[in-house]
């Protein structure tokens, strides 16, 4: 694979495999746990279709390959959008994960949940080896691709992964009670895993959720900040002008730089070349050649000083 969208692609038609699967061995089985895997994966299937069309159109965007009208109407390309999908993306799979635990400890307290357990079996070996296959065919790709929804995509595969061996082991011990002292457990097996799944996967979609609510609201990164204030220092003081002003921002994969430098009052003019030679010493230093970089060099008059970033 060599771009995002392939990588993307396959992990989607994964998800639509994984999902096909716990729907229908979860009805075979009556098992609300596989269920709940195969409706999860459909969730991740729809937001990974979205998450498809917001790399495309990112892409694009930066390749300068949209149409005119397009390219009118979103002159600040679509980085802004992968943040918000991500946002999305994590608050439906805590939802659908809390709505799953009210389920299993609502069947816990009324007696469990009869079930097949050889269908499940089937189902969780097959997933488990799915995933795997996925995971690491994606991680070699991102090596190359180096992409923000690749590297989650990889995550929720190695997630999935392991909550599905774990519902593998379960379904097996729940196979050797039957027959033994201990088979009235057996109807405790389905809800007991689905809990122990669903407090599994509540926490993961948090750190996602606190980074791209920080993006949406244009939350500055510490390390962006200190290298765009560095670069400016640098130049500011290389030029000798008075102050200079640092504004910046990242929406994904895209980093936003504004820099403002305040030049001496009274200054003898300079030729335009001139400030276009500083102007591109400044975007050189803040990595001005990544697609995915929108930096704005301007200079002014003195302003109050900007304190060093902490």
């Amino acid at each position: 694979m060599r771009t995002e969208q392939q990588a993307l692609k396959l992990s989607l038609a994964g998800i639509l495999s994984v999902s096909a699967l716990g729907i229908g061995f979860g009805i075979t089985s009556g098992s609300f746990a596989v269920l709940f895997d195969g409706v999860f994966s459909l969730v991740d299937a729809v937001m990974s279709i979205i998450s498809i069309t917001v790399a495309g159109l990112i892409a694009k965007s930066a390749a300068n390959e949209l149409s005119q009208r397009t390219q009118d109407r979103f002159t600040m390309g679509f980085w802004h959008f992968e943040p918000i999908v991500l946002a999305v993306n994590a608050l439906l799979m805590m939802a659908v994960t809390i709505y799953a635990l009210f389920q299993a400890v609502e069947s816990l307290l009324s007696g469990g949940r009869e079930m097949e357990f050889g269908p499940a079996v089937v189902y969780a070996a097959a997933v488990v080896a799915l995933s795997t296959v996925i995971a690491v065919v994606e991680h070699r790709a991102n090596r190359r691709i180096a992409s923000g929804f690749v590297a989650i995509d990889v995550k929720g595969w190695i997630m999935a992964g392991g909550v599905t061996g774990a519902l593998l082991v379960a379904f097996l011990i729940g196979m050797l009670l039957d027959g033994t002292d201990l088979a009235w457990l057996m109807p405790y097996v389905d809800p007991a895993v689905l809990a122990l799944v669903a407090l599994v996967l509540l926490p993961v979609p948090f750190s996602t959720l606190r980074s791209s609510l920080a993006e949406i609201s244009l939350v500055t990164p510490p390390e962006l900040l200190d290298h765009a204030w560095r670069a400016a220092q640098e130049i500011t003081s290389a030029e000798g002008f008075d102050d200079f002003r640092v504004y910046a921002s990242q929406q994904g994969r895209a980093r936003t730089v504004d820099v403002v430098f305040y030049v001496p009052t009274g200054q003898d003019p300079r030729p335009l070349e001139d400030w276009d030679r500083i102007r591109d010493a400044a975007r050189a230093r803040l990595d001005a050649d990544d697609p995915h970089a929108w930096i704005t060099i301007s200079f002014t008059t003195k302003a109050p000083r900007q304190a060093a970033p902490q």
